[in-house]
């Protein structure tokens, strides 16, 4: 028996619940607007103007709410220091270039 069931890891990610509801706004702007096609079914023009603009307004807001928490977060790293990941950068071998040595001018 462990007095401490489970460790604390501190609070989490503050930007994963906006990240979560703009990847579920794209999703439902996306089937909205694969639904809302006029050439499967002629509907009437305004209830066809109507979906559109609701996908398209969920698209855009998705895509906002997603830009902001990848901003948020690489905002986050180069304040604390940290490198944010990507392609790592020549090896240093600890080479010295040859040649004769400086004279100083």
């Amino acid at each position: 028996m462990h007095p401490k069931p489970r460790e604390d890891h501190g609070p989490g990610d503050p930007t994963a619940a906006r990240a979560a509801l703009g990847l579920a706004l794209l999703a439902l702007g996306g089937w909205l607007l694969t639904t809302a096609r006029p050439w499967h079914r002629p509907g009437h023009p305004l209830a066809l103007a109507l979906g559109w603009t609701a996908s398209g307004l969920m698209l855009v807001c998705g895509l906002l709410l997603l830009a902001r928490c990848v901003r948020t977060a690489h905002a986050q790293a180069d304040r604390s220091g940290e490198t944010p990941p990507g392609p790592p950068g020549p090896p240093d071998r600890g080479l010295r270039p040859s040649g004769p040595p400086s004279t100083g001018r």
